[in-house]
């Protein structure tokens, strides 16, 4: 009988609460919240199941991985390619101060996010471009292993779209709290294929 090698199962955890608010917060690096952390340290329990972890480098997304790899004993990498959309003129602002600012703006991103992105912006397919590549990488390497990646809402609606076959502004309507947990099951099929498997979505563990 032919044996397939291991699945790949990877955790996707978004960053809990940042200081701010509630804000279009790409590359605008804020710390978690006291209750950001507490939010973190609630989902991943005890759960040390882990061979490693990846990170954005972002500051709410990396000190706690850091902290987490600390504690556990963990390997960690860094990953550019992790880090949140760029909103460009957006950064920073809240939902009801751009609603102030640029309403009809607001408006054309919600309803066509692709053809009317936010003024300075980040490219889409760039964007698109950089997430894949970090997802298709550790796909591609890690068969049987079990990793955590910590990084945004942005990319792992990405990651999501990827795995479940989606169009990027399907991927706008996943729910995502702070500090919730999506895992992916990826398998090596005959001649190599991989086949990535949404396990459970936005959770805990």
């Amino acid at each position: 009988m032919c044996q397939h090698p291991p699945a790949t199962t990877i955790d996707l955890l978004r960053h809990g609460e940042a200081a701010g608010g509630a804000r279009y917060r790409g590359k605008r690096d804020d710390p978690l919240t006291p209750r950001g952390w507490e939010q973190m340290w609630t989902a991943v329990h005890r759960h040390c199941q882990w061979g490693r972890v990846i990170s954005s480098p972002l500051a709410r997304c990396a000190a706690f991985a850091r902290e987490l790899t600390r504690r556990r004993a963990l390997p960690l990498t860094i990953d550019e390619r992790l880090r949140e959309f760029d909103f460009g003129d957006w950064e920073g602002a809240s939902a009801a101060e751009l609603l102030t600012r640029d309403r009809d703006g607001v408006a054309r991103f919600w309803n066509d996010p692709l053809r009317h992105p936010p003024p300075g912006a980040e490219p889409w397919p760039l964007f698109r471009e950089r997430v894949q590549a970090a997802w298709n990488e550790l796909t591609g390497n890690q068969a049987g292993e079990h990793l955590l990646i910590v990084s945004h809402g942005g990319p792992i609606r990405m990651i999501l779209g990827q795995v479940l076959d989606l169009s990027f502004p399907a991927t706008l309507r996943l729910e995502l709290p702070h500090a919730s947990i999506s895992r992916v099951r990826v398998d090596v099929g005959p001649r190599g294929c991989l086949r990535s498997s949404l396990v459970f979505h936005a959770g805990r563990l």
